[in-house]
């Protein structure tokens, strides 16, 4: 897929704003993101409610590219204890990337589509307890 930014997991994040910081922190440090895009992400949230939650467990976080992208990436947050978003909503897997122009944000939400709607990749990246087994479902 683009370019991983960086894969992490963690056992326990104390609140959904927090997940969304720890799943953009790779794309910050690589420099594909500005902290802009960050509060970006959370305020999509705050205002538009879950809707970067495409399925039961996996929430895609993102913002347009003009709230501070700086250039193409992607990262993935795994949490063992799931992560409440409004509406009681758990999630366990997150994905953030960033496109620079509307072109690569959509072919990197396609991408990542056509990962989600293969039922034995969605079962691999849920189960994946290793960075290795987690590139090896989106790359």
């Amino acid at each position: 897929m683009s370019n991983i930014c960086g894969i992490r997991f963690q056992d326990k994040i104390s609140d959904w704003k927090d997940a969304i910081r720890q799943v953009a922190q790779p794309l910050l440090e690589k420099g594909c993101i500005q902290e802009s895009y960050i509060d970006a992400m959370i305020q999509n949230v705050i205002e538009n409610g879950n809707y970067i939650i495409i399925m039961p467990g996996f929430a895609m976080p993102h913002a347009r590219p003009e709230f501070g992208a700086l250039g193409n990436g992607m990262s993935v947050l795994k949490v063992k204890e799931p992560v409440m978003f409004p509406g009681d909503q758990e999630v366990t897997v997150l994905v953030s990337f960033s496109g620079v122009n509307p072109e690569e944000h959509l072919e990197m939400i396609s991408k990542l589509t056509d990962v989600l709607m293969d039922d034995e990749l969605v079962d691999k990246l849920f189960s994946a307890s290793t960075e290795s087994e987690v590139l090896e479902v989106i790359a």
